[in-house]
């Protein structure tokens, strides 16, 4: 089972930008906190981070033929890009939505999000372990898609 973990804009500032909102982690910190999590499981987990639009739609456009799921921290994208939105519909990829910081404990711009509505969840608020809490979901869903389907076929 392969994971792709997206980050956007301005999360490569983690550990520097406002860490009263999100932490003192560098994103590399976080990505070797999560592998190292997730070191004896099944689960393969690549990281992408840009702060392109374009850039990003195609990391999700490519990610369809290679993994299973998306976790993604979209930044300040997730209230603006429909163009993201379309990338992740069209892979037809489940995917988990994250928020190191409560958007909606934010402004009020930060609490509409283009993506929520065709997540399979969001996780906003519960710092970088919500990456953590996203691929785990991640991958209880994805084994009970499989176990549903052997299931199925085996009836077949």
């Amino acid at each position: 089972m392969k994971i792709l973990v997206i980050n956007g804009p301005n999360l490569n500032m983690l550990g520097v930008r406002e860490p009263d909102k999100y932490g003192s982690l560098t994103l590399s910190e976080i990505e070797n906190h999560i592998r190292s999590y997730f070191k004896e499981s099944k689960v393969e987990i690549e990281f992408l981070q840009s702060n392109y639009e374009g850039k990003l739609v195609e990391i999700i456009q490519k990610s369809g033929s290679t993994f299973d799921g998306i976790v993604i921290n979209a930044g300040a994208f997730t209230h603006t890009s429909i163009a993201i939105r379309d990338a992740l519909l069209s892979v037809q990829l489940p995917f988990v939505e994250v928020h190191i910081s409560n958007i909606f404990a934010r402004e009020d711009f930060r609490k509409k999000s283009f993506l929520s509505d065709v997540a399979k969840g969001v996780i906003s608020g519960l710092g970088w372990k919500g990456y953590i809490y996203a691929i785990e979901f991640l991958i209880g869903d994805l084994d009970a898609g499989e176990r549903e389907d052997k299931e199925i076929n085996r009836f077949a």
